[in-house]
């Protein structure tokens, strides 16, 4: 007899349901390519072995296929509903662990996000990426250097962010452009622009998704944060995040399990009249700024 979590289930019957997990695996044996071959048997076996740990009931399974299509009827060329439901399973974050291995002091990698967009317009050196979206200004510096410490010129840095009420430009009807941009390094892997101070937000949770968080008495909030993604000629991709120190839902929980303790940064903030680095008139408010030193890790 097999103990399970659920029920006390007969030889007789572990015997048929691993019989079944056989034929399906070798179902799989002619498939032609041998890494599509492995993922499909590796998943039919985490799979059944699901199945059959929890006692699935069909109910259950139905469910689960109406949620799935729930997913798929939501997502559209403006929100990726799948993409949301692989970061609050935490699977996003474990891919990028995966295919970002520790490389010396190399920054580290974190999760993606459903909001990045090509072809953001290019900001010069100290140039705005706000476009005029609402929240406090915020003058972000740094280098770009490799595990050797050398520094990068000319690395291409995409940066986006949400504004002070937590949405992303493309969650507008309007179009707008606002929140990214990229720009590039100088001669001595240096970059400065400004931003706007990373608030925390919830993810859409409007959906199903936001559903399945409700039900499992999970916060959709995300840590304030501001994302990067940094590409240069034999280095490593790096997408990344930096994180606000002293925000209370790091502490809460990061919905999305982007949080990287090596990633949290200190703001500061500048009273209202403080000069600014690039002499800008900020017109009596205040600011805040922040460092951000990039290391990249050498190409595969």
């Amino acid at each position: 007899m097999t103990e399970t979590a659920a029920t006390t289930v007969s030889a007789e019957q572990t015997g048929r349901e691993q019989a079944l997990t056989e034929k399906v695996l070798a179902s799989f044996e002619r498939t032609p390519d041998a890494r599509l071959r492995q993922l499909m048997q590796s998943l039919t076996r985490h799979v059944h072995e699901f199945v059959r740990e929890v006692r699935l009931t069909e109910e259950e399974w139905n469910t689960a296929i109406e949620f799935l299509t729930a997913v798929g009827h939501i997502t559209d060329e403006k929100r990726q509903e799948f993409i949301l439901l692989s970061d609050v399973l935490g699977a996003s974050m474990q891919t990028i662990l995966v295919n970002n291995p520790a490389d010396g002091d190399a920054t580290e990698a974190t999760v993606f996000g459903p909001f990045f967009v090509e072809d953001a317009p290019e900001i010069p050196l100290g140039g705005d990426i706000s476009g005029g979206a609402p929240g406090q200004p915020c003058w972000v510096e740094g280098t770009v250097v490799d595990t050797e410490g050398a520094p990068v010129p000319g690395a291409r840095i995409e940066v986006w962010e949400a504004d002070e009420d937590g949405f992303y430009d493309v969650q507008y009807t309007d179009d707008r452009v606002a929140g990214r941009a990229h720009l590039f390094a100088d001669e001595r892997g240096r970059f400065r622009f400004w931003g706007l101070t990373p608030t925390p937000y919830p993810i859409p949770h409007d959906g199903p998704v936001g559903q399945m968080l409700a039900a499992t008495d999970r916060s959709p909030v995300r840590a304030a944060h501001l994302h990067f993604m940094v590409t240069a000629e034999h280095c490593r991709t790096l997408v990344t995040h930096i994180f606000v120190e002293g925000d209370p839902q790091i502490e809460i929980g990061d919905s999305v399990f982007g949080v990287q303790d090596s990633l949290i940064k200190r703001f500061e903030q500048q009273p209202a009249g403080t000069p600014t680095p690039d002499g800008r008139d900020l017109a009596g408010r205040t600011w805040a700024r922040t460092r951000f030193d990039v290391v990249l890790a050498p190409a595969a």
